[in-house]
């Protein structure tokens, strides 16, 4: 009797698009896996690395545009700038246009953490595209964002 689960010896063969897809998914989580051991030299996680990213593009952003802008929770965005508050990254001013909102600014312990985040960040870049052709790479951004759109229809339509 063949058995339709997947695990154990009567396994089905997996088609090729579950590889692909079973692919794509573990590359990410062991991207982010490399992201996290490469920056632990900073003292800030990947996560907080991403919203100080977020205050460098947006600088004077309120907590709430700036989850808007990353397209994250507040309360996630509210965690992330507690941490970094704390470490001294970041800095929250009154509003000039509104007191009861503060804006987020990057201090310069802040500032000295994305620059070596952004080595890192191009560092790890060219790691993971070593072998790959100029073409190559052309070709693999044009699937990856055909991927990507494929994903957003789906979401758009459900």
């Amino acid at each position: 009797m063949e058995h339709s689960g997947t695990c154990g010896m009567f396994q089905k063969p997996a088609s090729l698009s579950h590889r692909i897809s079973r692919e794509f998914i573990e590359a990410g989580k062991e991207h982010r896996a490399l992201l996290e051991k490469r920056l632990g030299c900073t003292g800030v996680c990947r996560g907080q690395h991403q919203t100080l990213m977020g205050i460098w593009r947006n600088p004077g952003l309120s907590q709430k545009e700036l989850a808007e802008a990353q397209n994250v929770s507040t309360a996630a965005v509210a965690v992330a700038l507690k941490k970094l508050e704390k470490g001294g990254y970041i800095e929250r001013m009154a509003d000039e246009k509104d007191s009861r909102c503060n804006s987020i600014h990057i201090t310069e312990k802040g500032h000295d953490v994305l620059e070596t985040s952004v080595h890192i960040f191009m560092e790890v870049e060219e790691e993971i595209l070593a072998g790959f052709s100029e073409e190559e790479r052309v070709v693999l951004f044009q699937y990856l964002s055909r991927l990507r759109n494929n994903i957003r229809n789906s979401l758009a339509s459900k």
